[in-house]
């Protein structure tokens, strides 16, 4: 592979050097752009330790019959991504929940090599978007565009730490907007043929004037490496998050009480619409905010705040991102008509109980009802928060946003239906943990 790479460098000697200037003009180039971009975008290094799993030892009769021997140790899994610095003075750092979630140790180090420890101010696994912060000084941010008036075949370029290689930047064009459907969460992606590969996550996109425009997140590839198709998260979306990661360490989801479902061919058919766009209401809850602003069930949602919806997914996006309590300005065709009607964004109810009032095994972990987001997947079972070393949780391998479907051989759909054992759980806890798309037995 070397001796090739070489051969290939071969031809390039300097009288193929191309001239500063022909017939006086001078010649486009990205350069100067980029020594502007390229020292706010950082390399990122993450060490996550992770208690090794073994099949058998995780069987209750292999626990009881050979006790603690063999109890598997704990190994050291080692990550690289890219972020952006976004704020100078504070040393803020945008880049992607699936680079720094659950690490234990981040290292940040800028273009000019200096290494910092980063403290994680905030992960947001739903978007992919998290903010970290670093005390250093001299540092370089990129301003951020307004991503919402980007446009198919605008120009873009992707600046990253593609394999550990090193700082890397590639350019293209924006290829597709709004893309979604693309796994779970809440999407809108920008999709661009800059080649974006492993460890350009977290990484920026930015346009020709240099300013932000998008967190590079993802690449679709048979191969695992580049085809010419990446997703980066628009920067509208990712300062959203980045606001109530700051104000709040997370970000505290709204709704508005309704279910959606995309408007097919048949579905504006049977409507009687003029095009399969937009959002039709298939569901209102009681008691919600739809229910009292008087959405009706069949409506079909075509705007919210003004900004057209093309699908669910773009419902789903901006209730999640209102903040609590704001306003929203929904555009409906109801019975061949066009309306307006204004609605709250509220809490989302979700349960929620500490988990020593269950059961002293559960003691220092937080139990809470799946959100609506993890419903629409099919998922049902009690979501757990809060675990932390020292926790009887902890030691038994359980991590912050595992998914308790089942104990012993019943099955747990909500922190009611776990409440309802509470008096008969055994003295051996096994539980039925489902973990990204991994199921798996804790046993306590």
């Amino acid at each position: 592979m070397l001796a090739t790479l070489l051969l290939c460098c071969a031809p390039l000697a300097a009288s193929a050097a191309l001239p500063p200037a022909v017939n006086g003009e001078a010649l486009p180039s990205l350069a100067p752009m980029l020594t502007k971009v390229t020292p706010a975008v950082v390399n990122i290094s993450t060490k996550t330790r992770v208690r090794a799993r073994d099949p058998y030892f995780d069987d209750p009769l292999f626990r009881q019959l050979f006790g603690n021997q063999g109890v598997p140790r704990d190994r050291v899994e080692q990550s690289l991504g890219s972020g952006v610095v976004v704020d100078a003075t504070k040393g803020y750092v945008l880049t992607n929940h699936h680079v720094v979630g659950g690490a234990d140790d981040i290292t940040v180090t800028l273009q000019d090599g200096r290494d910092f420890k980063a403290k994680l101010v905030g992960s947001d696994a739903d978007t992919d978007v998290a903010v970290l912060q670093i005390n250093a000084d001299n540092l370089q941010a990129l301003p951020m565009a307004d991503s919402s008036q980007l446009r198919v075949g605008d120009f873009v370029v992707a600046v990253g730490d593609p394999f550990g290689l090193g700082q890397t930047v590639t350019s293209g064009i924006v290829s597709a907007l709004g893309r979604s459907g693309l796994g779970k969460g809440y999407q809108s992606f920008i999709q661009t043929d800059a080649s974006i590969n492993p460890g350009n996550s977290g990484g920026a996109l930015v346009n020709l004037r240099g300013e932000l425009v998008g967190i590079n997140s993802m690449i679709f590839s048979p191969s695992g490496g580049n085809v010419g198709i990446g997703f980066a998260i628009p920067v509208d979306l990712a300062s959203q998050v980045m606001k109530q990661l700051l104000a709040y360490g997370k970000v505290r989801r709204g709704t508005l009480g309704v279910e959606v479902q995309d408007v097919t061919d048949r579905v504006a058919q049977a409507l009687r619409l003029k095009d399969a766009s937009g959002a039709v209401v298939t569901r209102i809850n009681e008691g919600s905010p739809a229910q009292s602003a008087g959405l009706q069930i069949g409506d079909v949602l075509t705007a919210v705040d003004g900004k057209p919806v093309r699908s669910a997914q773009d419902v789903r996006n901006a209730e999640s991102l209102l903040p609590l309590g704001a306003s929203v300005r929904l555009t409906v065709q109801r019975e061949g008509t066009t309306r307006n009607i204004q609605a709250t964004i509220e809490a989302t109810k979700v349960a929620t109980m500490e988990g020593g009032r269950i059961d002293p095994r559960l003691t220092g972990v937080t139990l809470s009802d799946v959100n609506a987001n993890q419903k629409e997947q099919g998922l049902y079972g009690v979501v757990l928060s809060g675990v932390s070393r020292g926790t009887r949780a902890a030691s038994a391998g359980l991590q912050d946003g595992d998914i308790v479907i089942g104990v012993g051989q019943r099955r747990i759909i909500n922190v009611k239906a776990l409440q309802a054992v509470a008096g008969q759980l055994p003295r051996q806890l096994l539980l039925t943990v489902v973990r990204g798309n991994e199921v798996y037995y804790a046993v306590m």
